[in-house]
């Protein structure tokens, strides 16, 4: 997840820098990457690693937290 936002924050500020028209575009790639992330590291636990359907449901519940705190600081640090 940290590299997510790494990669956010640099590529922000790459796409700023040239072609700033492109802002929207990439948000959107961005948030579809990151989505897709969190969906894989959510089903891999589920798969590999979840004892019971509540150990998955906190599972899920804790990731989609972090991924919204993520979004809330990478938007807040750049607006």
């Amino acid at each position: 997840m940290t590299l997510l936002g790494a990669a956010y924050v640099k590529g922000y500020n790459m796409v700023k820098t040239t072609s700033p028209e492109h802002l929207p575009h990439f948000y959107i790639i961005m948030t579809a990457i990151r989505i897709l992330a969190v969906l894989t590291m959510t089903g891999i636990y589920l798969m590999l690693f979840a004892e019971s359907h509540e150990d998955a449901l906190r599972f899920a519940a804790a990731t989609m937290l972090m991924y919204v705190v993520m979004m809330v600081a990478t938007l807040s640090l750049k607006h």
